[in-house]
């Protein structure tokens, strides 16, 4: 079982987000206040693609332990810093699969959806950030380190500290695609 390390947020549309005491996830919504919040999607190159697509982006998650990762390649950042709603630790997000439930602190619930695609942005906020959170597995298969994305199923506060807990979806299971 994993935790919550922290939450962010923060309205319109910027890289990073603040760090919060504690956010509250809206069902069929994302997170109450933020940028990306709502049914249709709202990150910006999708939306001008086509604005009635749902959204599938309503929550960011990003594993703490990338920062140590990171950190040994000589980036520094802390919590939000991804654009990231939830940081944890303790649950390796990449691999789980798409559909799987994670259930953040007493009443939320988010359905993983697939992969942040890491974009120019990432370079914008520190040269060569991007490189660094792709990688090659074995076969060749591109690996996207920069998170997850979901929708949430449950509405609930989530705080720091909170326990995440996994609930995965019947098989066969589906691995994560960008989304």
């Amino acid at each position: 079982m994993g935790r919550v390390v922290a939450v962010s947020l923060r309205r319109g549309h910027h890289f990073s987000k603040t760090q919060a005491m504690s956010i509250r996830l809206l069902a069929g919504l994302g997170v109450e206040g933020d940028g990306h919040c709502g049914v249709t999607v709202k990150h910006r190159h999708q939306a001008r693609q086509d604005p009635t697509r749902p959204n599938l982006r309503q929550v960011h998650l990003l594993q703490a332990e990338l920062f140590d990762e990171l950190e040994a390649q000589g980036f520094h950042l802390q919590p939000g810093a991804f654009g990231e709603n939830v940081t944890t630790s303790g649950v390796d997000l990449l691999a789980l699969p798409t559909g799987c439930l994670l259930k953040l602190g007493d009443s939320a619930i988010v359905e993983l959806t697939g992969l942040r695609n890491p974009c120019v942005q990432i370079d914008r906020f520190q040269q060569g950030l991007m490189a660094a959170t792709l990688q090659r597995a074995p076969d060749g298969r591109l690996i996207r380190k920069a998170g997850v994305m979901a929708i949430v199923r449950a509405g609930g506060d989530v705080r720091p500290q909170d326990r995440v807990r996994i609930e995965w979806p019947s098989a066969p299971h589906r691995p994560l695609q960008p989304v």
